[in-house]
């Protein structure tokens, strides 16, 4: 069975308002409401999630099983860019 965060995610993802990967959100022209890291990145990249953080002026919501809420392998950070979603999954992530 499917968590509500998995659910939220592949909403996202479906509707096109999901932008996964460090680079991929950097350079996305698209407003960003929540950023959805995995606690497995590296430092270096848990730096970069940071700056893009305040870059985007959204909260980040880290967690352990990043890969398989968004089923993508090696997949270290997922950007939201529907803002309901983006509240629902922050709710459901942070609870």
């Amino acid at each position: 069975m499917q968590s509500k965060a998995e659910t939220y995610l592949g909403f996202c993802r479906r509707a096109g308002k999901l932008t996964t990967g460090v680079n991929a959100v950097r350079a996305s022209r698209e407003r960003i409401f929540l950023l959805v890291a995995d606690r497995a990145a590296s430092e270096n990249c848990k730096k970069e999630i940071e700056k893009l953080a305040v870059k985007c002026g959204c909260a980040v919501v880290w967690t352990d099983e990043l890969e398989r809420l968004v089923g993508k392998a090696h997949c270290k950070l997922a950007g939201v860019r529907e803002e309901h979603l983006a509240q629902a999954l922050a709710k459901e992530l942070q609870a």
